[in-house]
């Protein structure tokens, strides 16, 4: 009897340790792809820097006013800390990124992780089903998450992708800036320069 509750009690132990040992506590989204790139990037994450990188990905209604906070907690008893939760629900549109303390925030750019995710979505040329959109999205994110964090820890990830969207935004803005100076150059500082040489 004794060593019935002892294999009992050890079923209930390895049951509840492992029930988040994958990164991805709930997903109503993603496809076998984007699952296994994840677990990957979570892997060489928590491997390289100790942090543990977890993902939501669901259809749950989360509308505005929602705390992603509370939400996040309900899952909060099976991970492990320190942890950083990226939530993804797009039915009411809504990125959260919820870190297990205030020390970890400083270790990413928030603005930057979202911006990652919703400028994928946002892409009305691309092609792409809104279902792969949001597959793209949620990996591309949780990949910016995990570089930042790791470089915030002085590591380098191998198994992260390169953020293009953000290169090309960052090269469309560099253009327009550009354009913006000759413009200005143009119609204004060339026209000034020029009456002052002949006031002279």
């Amino acid at each position: 009897m004794i060593k019935t509750y002892a294999r009992l009690a050890l079923l209930v132990l390895v049951f509840s340790s492992s029930l988040f040992a994958s990164p991805i506590i709930k997903d109503e989204l993603l496809k076998p792809k984007a699952k296994e790139k994840i677990i990957v990037m979570a892997d060489e994450l928590k491997e390289k820097t100790g942090i543990s990188g977890y993902l939501i990905a669901t259809n749950d209604a989360l509308p505005r006013g929602t705390s992603m906070v509370d939400y996040a907690k309900k899952f909060e008893v099976n991970l492990n800390k320190p942890y950083i939760i990226f939530i993804f629900a797009p039915h009411n549109q809504r990125i959260g990124i919820i870190p297990s303390s205030p020390e970890l925030s400083n270790l990413y750019n928030e603005a930057d992780v979202k911006d990652a995710a919703i400028d994928v979505v946002r892409d009305e040329y691309d092609g792409n089903s809104i279902e792969d959109k949001y597959n793209v999205a949620v990996v591309q994110a949780f990949s910016e998450l995990a570089d930042q964090v790791a470089k915030a820890k002085g590591v380098q990830l191998t198994t992260t992708i390169p953020n293009e969207t953000q290169w090309i935004v960052n090269f469309l803005r560099v253009f327009i800036y550009a354009g913006a100076i000759a413009v200005f150059w143009i119609f204004i500082g060339r026209p000034i320069l020029r009456r002052m040489k002949s006031e002279q």
